[in-house]
């Protein structure tokens, strides 16, 4: 079996998190031949504007819409997942989150681990979750090619490294 990585929603942490002095190319899910990974989850909507702010449930429900999400995109299911960490920022936002979590993999018995964190990347995330995610053989020959807007971001991040290339060499120039 050959594998091919399928990179989605593609993005530079520059743009992200314009505050930090970061430039890392990720993706927001990756499917490695049947195997899904995706990028923490948290009270954050795909669209970049943040949900629930100090309701850990909040911010849970908007993360588990993402992860199915991601999941479908990639042709999976909330089905699919076999392992999820949760990160939470206090120990008082456990029940919340797993009340949460529980509802949306219910029957799904997925392995689990659940950390205390200090703190994540924004003050305003108070938990984040990890899915890994296996789609079985059966439905790999039915998934479709992604859609080609799921990459919309990775095409602007071209287009603007072009655009400092070139600025770059006509200053050389000079």
């Amino acid at each position: 079996m050959s594998y091919s990585h399928v990179r989605l929603r593609k993005f530079n942490t520059k743009k992200t998190y314009p505050e930090q002095t970061l430039d890392n190319d990720l993706s927001m899910s990756v499917r490695a031949g049947n195997t899904i990974f995706l990028r923490g989850q948290v009270g954050q909507a795909l669209d970049g504007s943040m949900v629930g702010v100090g309701s850990a449930a909040q911010q849970s429900e908007q993360a588990m819409r993402n992860v199915k999400q991601l999941l479908e995109e990639q042709g999976g299911k909330l089905a699919d997942i076999c392992k999820i960490v949760i990160y939470i920022t206090d120990p008082r936002y456990r029940e919340d989150v797993y009340r949460v979590v529980g509802k949306h993999l219910k029957g799904v018995y997925p392995v689990s681990t659940g950390l205390v964190v200090q703190g994540l990347a924004r003050p305003e995330w108070v938990m984040e979750i990890d899915a890994y995610a296996v789609i079985p053989e059966s439905r790999m020959k039915n998934i479709q090619e992604p859609p080609a807007a799921l990459q919309w971001k990775d095409t602007a991040d071209k287009a603007d490294r072009a655009k400092k290339t070139a600025k770059k060499r006509a200053a050389r120039k000079k």
